[in-house]
């Protein structure tokens, strides 16, 4: 039997915990990889001075987010530190039926819902080069309050501990450079091997 070409844009999925700088380097893979979708997430969470709605997060009143989620709306969505947060499944379809390759900004719970959904989605987690960097890192983003800090750090661990057993790729954000080009030739070779398989 013919095996049919999969001419759909995959998914790479960049995980870690709060401060280790996820969000800088999907920024920068966006720069780097040519036809790509970086998702935008839907939130509950307050919204502050320096972001953009439509941009950085949708935000949205638990109300709302919570009748998109009767209606089916998500790919994934999950609780986190006391907000809802969400992918939703309308873009994402857009953009891989386009051919894009789409980038999800996302945590360790809705990667794993994710990857039951896209079981050839290249699953990337982003590591602090320490714990006390990342204390740091968080402290000098200034957004959070201490308590909210503390309780982020305290959710680091078990999300480290977490992506250890799931993600199929560590990478060390030690050197932002560095980390960004390992992450381009994870993505890099996800698509080859794609390319590859449409052609044998």
């Amino acid at each position: 039997m013919a095996r049919t070409k999969d001419t759909h844009g995959k998914v790479a999925i960049i995980s870690g915990p709060s401060g280790v700088g996820k969000s800088t380097i999907c920024r920068e893979l966006v720069k780097r990889l040519e036809n790509v979708y970086l998702s935008v997430s839907m939130t509950t969470r307050e919204k502050s001075e320096e972001e953009v709605d439509g941009k950085d997060y949708w935000f949205v009143s638990e109300e709302d987010f919570r009748r998109r989620i009767d209606e089916g709306l998500f790919l994934e969505y999950a609780e986190v530190f006391g907000s809802l947060y969400g992918t939703p499944a309308d873009k994402i379809e857009e953009a891989r039926e386009a051919g894009k390759l789409v980038l999800l900004e996302i945590d360790v719970q809705g990667a794993r819902q994710v990857k039951a959904v896209f079981a050839d989605a290249a699953m990337i987690f982003i590591l602090p080069p320490s714990a006390k960097i990342l204390a740091e890192r968080l402290d000098g983003r200034g957004r959070d309050a201490a308590e909210v800090a503390a309780e982020r750090l305290m959710g680091a661990d078990a999300e480290i501990a977490a992506a250890w057993r799931y993600y199929e790729h560590m990478v060390i954000n030690d050197n932002l450079a560095q980390a960004v080009d390992e992450c381009v030739k994870i993505i890099e070779n996800m698509r080859s091997a794609n390319r590859q398989n449409n052609e044998g």
